[in-house]
């Protein structure tokens, strides 16, 4: 694995995978949430955005974090060799939301951008609430794009991620 996307809803653990995985294998670890976000919440360009994630993409070897299809989604695919989707159940996903904005609020986030500190945000909520009925459907069709000798991971609990991460060898080793 050297060139890894880790994708699903907010709150399934995304972020925390795609860190340990990046130190694990020994690559470099984006989150697309941080390129994304600017300081005070404020959406970037969306073409500048779009060619900061495919300049990412060209790199050699990295970890990815995020969904964001419509913004150099194509080349992420093209050149990942494995996806690990988070596919769990929006109770799971709404709950770690919640719990995270309680225990963070007020505080950045390693994987978020400068200046956007953990807050109450009801339509992000909302996203989450309605992400698989209206974001999972266009994710499945984007990954049925995957290729030949892709790899696609399919977590539906954080036990299988742990569990995946525990069986590979460390950077450096094996």
């Amino acid at each position: 694995m050297r060139r890894v996307l880790v994708m699903g809803c907010s709150g399934a653990g995304k972020s925390t995978f795609a860190m340990a995985l990046a130190a694990r294998l020994g690559l470099p670890y984006l989150s697309l949430d941080g390129l994304f976000w600017q300081p005070g919440w404020v959406e970037p360009d969306k073409a500048e955005f779009a060619a900061r994630v495919v300049e990412a993409a060209e790199g050699e070897a990295w970890v990815i974090d995020g969904n964001y299809i419509s913004h150099g989604g194509d080349i992420r695919r093209a050149r990942a060799d494995t996806v690990c989707w988070f596919d769990l159940p929006m109770v799971t996903c709404l709950a770690s939301v919640i719990g995270r904005t309680l225990r963070s609020r007020g505080r950045v986030r390693p994987e978020m951008a400068p200046g956007c500190p953990e807050r109450f945000d009801l339509a992000f909520y909302r996203y989450v609430w309605t992400y698989r009925a209206a974001q999972r459907p266009r994710l499945l069709t984007w990954l049925a794009g995957l290729g030949e000798g892709q790899r696609l991971v399919t977590f539906t609990a954080r036990a299988e991620a742990d569990a995946f991460l525990a069986a590979l060898p460390a950077a450096g080793r094996g």
